[in-house]
């Protein structure tokens, strides 16, 4: 069994990059409240993305579309409150960063200055370089976002595999060296081919993050109900499951309601 240190630093862009050229894995998961934010932060993961995911795992959406800024502000602020280690990076939503680069930038420093965000992620490629390009310059460090976008499901109709034809791994490659070009300081690889994830990694300075994208990216990224098995319907092969909570809290939950339809909780000693 691994032992995670005790101590550490506060994981930073800058060290995600060195992380890339020292070939050390990136390991990232979401987070969306303090106490999941608490526990996960004492795993030692370098990344905890406060996502757009908010609207199915949380809010119980079918698509990440309804999620609105004040959504992710005030869940962004709950997970910093309980983070002292991982870089906290948080999905800017539908609509709040393609109506101009100026109104993305607005909306991004809402994210940094009010709930406390140390980055922001955001989908597309060279459509919103020079929303990247205006955030970065301006102190806002951003993460990139290919393949699978969920924000553009009603686009593209499926959450089908992207980047499976030649041409469209041309653009996807054309797109992250022009994130990277306005300043992306990482990328996040979504249910793109493992050979064409490979390619853009060893094209990029920029570390890559995968989801789906194949063991060559520079670091992994899964929702942490999916990889904690809390969810029982989703089950895509990307997602190894290293925990079945669903069972055990069900299980749980089940105990105590017998319990208290028994009359054995609480007991003498549980009570004042």
């Amino acid at each position: 069994m691994s032992v995670v240190p005790s101590t550490r630093k506060r994981v930073t862009t800058r060290r995600l990059g060195d992380m890339k050229r020292a070939g050390m894995p990136i390991a990232c998961l979401t987070a969306y409240d303090a106490i999941s934010a608490s526990i996960l932060d004492a795993s030692g993961v370098d990344v905890l993305l406060v996502g757009d995911s908010v609207g199915n795992v949380v809010q119980g959406h079918d698509t990440t579309i309804p999620v609105t800024l004040e959504h992710m502000i005030y869940h962004t602020q709950a997970v910093v409150r309980s983070v002292s280690q991982a870089l906290v990076v948080t999905d800017m939503p539908f609509m709040s960063y393609q109506v101009s680069p100026q109104e993305a930038f607005r909306n991004a420093g809402r994210l940094m200055k009010e709930a406390g965000s140390g980055a922001v992620k955001l989908e597309g490629g060279m459509r919103v370089t020079e929303s990247v390009r205006l955030m970065t310059e301006n102190g806002i460090p951003v993460m990139g976002h290919l393949g699978l976008t969920p924000q553009s499901i009603h686009q593209f109709g499926s959450y089908r595999e992207r980047g499976s034809t030649p041409e469209e791994a041309e653009i996807m490659k054309r797109d992250a060296l022009a994130l990277q070009e306005a300043g992306a300081f990482a990328l996040v690889l979504e249910k793109i081919p493992s050979g064409l994830a490979k390619d853009i990694t060893a094209l990029l300075h920029i570390p890559t993050i995968g989801i789906g994208a194949g063991p060559d990216c520079d670091g992994q990224i899964l929702v942490w109900t999916d990889m904690m098995g809390m969810s029982t319907e989703f089950r895509p092969r990307f997602v190894r499951r290293y925990a079945e909570l669903h069972s055990i809290m069900v299980d749980a939950a089940s105990r105590y309601v017998s319990d208290v339809k028994n009359h054995a909780f609480p007991t003498t000693e549980e009570s004042y």
